[in-house]
């Protein structure tokens, strides 16, 4: 049976994490009471009716953008093109600003247009930059991003100096206004989230080879070239489309915070590229849902704000990278080693008394371990909490279990064969290997250890004479006849 997490399960539990925290913080700044139409019920209960025309625009808009930034964004980080989204989505605001000058009015064509071109500028200017000069592509994002937006704030200020100029709310455009979104926006979002949906599914082969190994794509005929520009135009499209709602500014962390999340969370394309887009669904529509809750709270903000939060609970709790998971994983693996070594200990003094009585005094185990009695004493409560050994009745004993000999023989085994095959196949010294094996023994699995035995020809001795023993459970292929190297006596009832 797979161990490995269900991630379809654990989109809707970072939903529920992601509006738990916000929404508690936010009720009591919301007013009014449970049952008040205009507190945080009611207007939670609004929201869900989606009865209000601009809500309905704002939560469609957020939506259409987080799912067309997680796709486009998830091929941006495995491509490590991150400052690329941040370059393009700075770049596009003189586009915005020619386009309000050249049609005097917030024209959703004309901006689209104006936006689209100057993306595509930029994204030019910076690879004309890398290849005539010795720059890396960090500096050019770096001089395209900050030239082209100070161009555009400066478009921006003399729109706002024209006799109409404070109406014509091009400064929106910095940090977007979803409340303002229109069915022109909305039609421009949704065209450019189906051509995401498409491109990612009819050229995902293509996407895949290319962006994790772009040599061998060359290799094989395909356009690598081609792919990049038609990926950057893509790009280019959902950036302008993402302006109304979240801005300039902040275009670029809903291009890149939903697939780093995802990231975190899978380590295949397709996954991660479904994961981003869920996710990115998710904070558009929760950054719609606070700042609704809110007085004069900002939507686009608070979709970034959503998606930050939601990365933070992946970089903590991610199943295989999560910060406090690796962190438990760590300390599970010492404790557990630690009772290995204890086991050890105790298979090594009935070893050296021939296996004669099976309990060990806990004198005797802080003896040979070189430790107080109170370690000892700590070392026993583990293995007796693990089932790996009991207590004698006088308390001052332990007893292996069935289960405590047949680790502790394995353990022993694990380490002797290491031992002996360090000597045998990379010709080292006896008095060299112990540091080695002692390391080794714990993460042996036993399809390797019976490549070793082969590899051994069965040996009964390690290399300083000491018996191998061969646990219970472990089966050998054509025994000798009588031949058994498991000295442990069952355990006693």
């Amino acid at each position: 049976m797979s161990t490995r997490p269900s991630y379809a399960r654990l989109l809707p539990c970072l939903l529920v994490l992601s509006l738990l925290l916000p929404i508690t913080a936010l009720a009591a700044s919301a007013g009014g009471s449970w049952e008040d139409p205009a507190g945080f019920l009611g207007r939670t209960l609004r929201f869900l009716s989606l009865r209000d025309p601009a809500v309905r625009f704002a939560v469609a808009g957020a939506a259409l953008l987080g799912i067309s930034c997680g796709l486009l964004g998830t091929f941006l980080v495995v491509r490590k093109l991150a400052l690329v989204g941040d370059a393009v989505s700075h770049a596009v605001l003189p586009g915005v600003a020619a386009g309000f000058l050249w049609s005097q009015t917030k024209s959703p064509v004309a901006i689209f247009v104006g936006a689209v071109l100057a993306g595509l500028l930029g994204t030019l200017t910076v690879g004309w930059i890398r290849r005539t000069t010795r720059l890396k592509e960090d500096a050019a994002l770096g001089l395209v991003l900050a030239g082209f937006y100070a161009v555009g704030i400066c478009l921006v200020t003399m729109i706002q100096r024209l006799p109409t100029g404070n109406k014509s709310g091009i400064d929106k455009f910095l940090f977007g206004q979803a409340a303002a979104i229109g069915s022109g926006d909305l039609a421009l979002m949704g065209v450019v989230t189906v051509l995401s949906i498409l491109a990612t599914t009819l050229a995902y082969k293509e996407l895949l080879i290319s962006s994790f190994d772009a040599a061998f794509a060359r290799a094989i005929g395909l356009p690598v070239r081609l792919l990049h520009e038609a990926l950057m135009l893509l790009l280019a499209f959902t950036i302008v489309s993402a302006l109304q709602a979240v801005g300039v500014v902040l275009v670029s962390a809903m291009l890149i915070t939903p697939a780093a999340t995802a990231y975190l969370l899978t380590n295949r394309l397709h996954r991660m590229l479904i994961l981003a887009a869920g996710l990115g669904l998710i904070t558009g529509i929760t950054g719609c849902f606070l700042s609704f809750l809110g007085n004069n709270l900002p939507t686009g903000p608070l979709i970034v704000v959503s998606a930050t939060f939601l990365f933070g609970l992946a970089f903590l709790f991610s199943p295989q990278q999560g910060v406090v998971v690796r962190w438990a994983r760590r300390r599970a693996r010492r404790h557990r080693v630690a009772r290995e070594n204890t086991l050890k200990t105790l298979y090594h003094v009935l070893e050296s008394r021939s296996f004669h009585g099976d309990d060990v005094s806990l004198g005797e185990l802080a003896q040979r371990r070189r430790e107080t009695l109170e370690d000892a004493a700590r070392e026993a409560q583990a293995l007796v909490r693990h089932r790996l050994a009991r207590l004698h009745p006088d308390g001052q004993s332990l007893i292996l279990t069935e289960a405590g000999r047949q680790r502790a023989s394995e353990l022993v085994r694990n380490h002797r064969l290491w031992e002996l095959y360090l000597t045998h196949a990379a010709d080292i010294s006896a008095d060299h290997v112990h540091e080695d094996a002692e390391k080794i023994e714990h993460v042996l699995g036993e399809e390797v250890v019976r490549k070793l035995e082969l590899r051994l020809n069965y040996a009964d001795t390690d290399p300083h004479g000491r018996r191998i023993p061969v646990p219970r459970a472990a089966s050998r292929p054509n025994p000798e006849p009588g031949a058994s190297r498991d000295p442990l006596p069952p355990a006693a009832p």
